[in-house]
């Protein structure tokens, strides 16, 4: 799936300034490789490029002022006029006095304090980056296809099948039908099942796990709402998504692999999902978890003896 620059921009407000590094490191898998230098030196001195025109950032960065113009559509700016406002905004933001956006990487003699600081700010960054990227459009559009749906499927392999599990749970607690299927064979054969007035959820970080696509696949050919949770969006599990929830694709190193900076993010899109369908069927929501909390009350009584 290539991102469509003509409809990048849906003329919405254009994100705020501070929202312009998150949205760059989103989007920076799916852009051609000159569209990403420009990314890149935008993000990278805010201040410098801000004082540039379009001629001079083209020159900079060694593309066309073309490239430029689309760069900054598909950041979501109607212009480079207003991708130049937010720069200088965004410069105005990091001399201010904040922590940097970017900590180093952990390494294996670092004391345990240092440790818990550098994972707290890489999983504040994590969730600000996804807030920041995430299409409200496209999650408002599942959240009403979720609140309605007869039975809804979730698919995941690995840490992403754990997110697809706390999702289930939680949408079972408020009355709905939910299921998350770990095995791929019974994803696919419950997919077959699927038809329209149903969801099926693909949760895949990288947006190519085959055991993934697979069931999505099967469920968006039977008519089902198909949702893809990913963190690329021009990745092939698109194809068979009707709404794409994208994720942050945060910094791995080592001692921090994928699995453990997509989780944060892919929790956070899940979370909003499942609050957004809450509130949509609050009135029989509400009671559902009141009945749910009250099966388990006896459970969380301190026994006397």
């Amino acid at each position: 799936m290539t991102i469509d620059v003509k409809e990048s921009f849906s003329g919405e407000s254009p994100p705020a300034p501070a929202a312009l590094a998150a949205k760059v490191r989103t989007l920076a898998p799916s852009m051609t490789r000159s569209m990403q230098l420009v990314a890149e030196a935008v993000a990278g001195d805010p201040a410098g490029c801000s004082a540039l025109t379009v001629t001079g950032l083209a020159e900079l960065t060694g593309t066309s002022e073309a490239t430029v113009v689309r760069t900054a559509r598909l950041l979501g700016y109607p212009g480079y006029r207003d991708l130049r406002l937010a720069l200088a905004g965004l410069a105005a933001h990091q001399e201010s006095g904040r922590s940097p956006a970017v900590t180093a990487d952990i390494a294996v003699d670092d004391p345990i304090a240092d440790v818990v600081a550098k994972l707290a700010h890489d999983e504040q960054q994590t969730l600000a980056d996804t807030a920041a990227g995430l299409d409200t459009v496209q999650l408002g559009a599942a959240v009403a296809a979720a609140s309605t749906a007869r039975r809804i499927d979730i698919y995941g392999v690995g840490a992403s099948s754990l997110v697809g599990q706390d999702l289930a749970q939680k949408l079972l607690r408020i009355g709905l039908i939910a299921h998350a299927h770990t095995d791929p064979h019974l994803a696919v054969t419950n997919a077959v099942q699927l038809r329209s007035g149903d969801v099926a959820i693909a949760i895949t970080h990288s947006g190519s796990t085959g055991d993934v696509i697979e069931p999505l696949r099967v469920a968006f050919e039977h008519g089902a709402t198909t949702v893809a949770i990913t963190g690329r969006p021009d990745g092939p599990v698109s194809q068979y998504a009707d709404h794409v929830l994208t994720t942050s694709t945060a910094r791995e190193s080592e001692l921090r692999p994928a699995a453990m900076s997509s989780r944060t993010s892919q929790l956070l899109v899940v979370d909003c999902l499942f609050i957004g369908v809450a509130q949509r069927t609050y009135e029989t929501a509400a009671p559902a978890l009141s009945a749910s909390y009250e099966a388990l009350a006896h459970r969380h009584t301190p026994r006397t003896r």
